[in-house]
């Protein structure tokens, strides 16, 4: 997989890998049809992480579980509603998305404990309970980043 010292092409790659069958099978593909920050879909949002996470951690030098770090990242936002049309959104969707991404999520896909961790708590400190891995701290500090990007038209990665 990859390696602190792998290139764009190659993070981009194990990218598309991990995201090949969670959009042959469950509902991924839904995703790409719901907006999420600016003109960047849900999905689009969701690589974005995954690409931005990665980066983090081969810029500090950390090893990770890249398959785990990316299948989280690519599930965090799994909630499957337009959170843009007030009839579709839960009135405390900063908060309570993250639950339903993962209530999603283990319905569609087997989940490991550190993508149900990285799904559950990248919102911290909306949630009350931090993050356990650093797998999670990085999608959780790397989805804010995402976030204010997409939010001023800045693009993270387009594949």
């Amino acid at each position: 997989m990859l390696t602190r010292r792998s290139t764009r092409q190659e993070l981009l790659a194990a990218i598309h890998t991990v995201a090949q069958p969670l959009e042959e099978s469950g509902r991924m593909q839904q995703t790409k049809q719901l907006m999420q920050h600016g003109d960047c879909s849900v999905f689009e949002h969701c690589a974005n992480v995954a690409y931005v996470s990665c980066v983090l951690f081969m810029k500090l030098h950390i090893d990770a579980d890249w398959e785990e770090l990316i299948r989280g990242a690519l599930l965090h936002d799994y909630f499957l509603y337009d959170w843009h049309k007030k009839e579709d959104c839960h009135p405390a969707h900063p908060v309570y998305h993250p639950t339903l991404a993962l209530k999603n999520a283990r319905m569609d896909y087997e989940l490991s404990a550190k993508e149900e961790d990285i799904i559950l708590h990248h919102m911290f400190p909306l949630t009350v309970l931090p993050p356990k891995s650093r797998e999670a701290w990085m999608v959780c500090l790397a989805d804010k980043i995402c976030a204010v990007m997409e939010t001023f038209g800045k693009v993270c990665v387009r594949q």
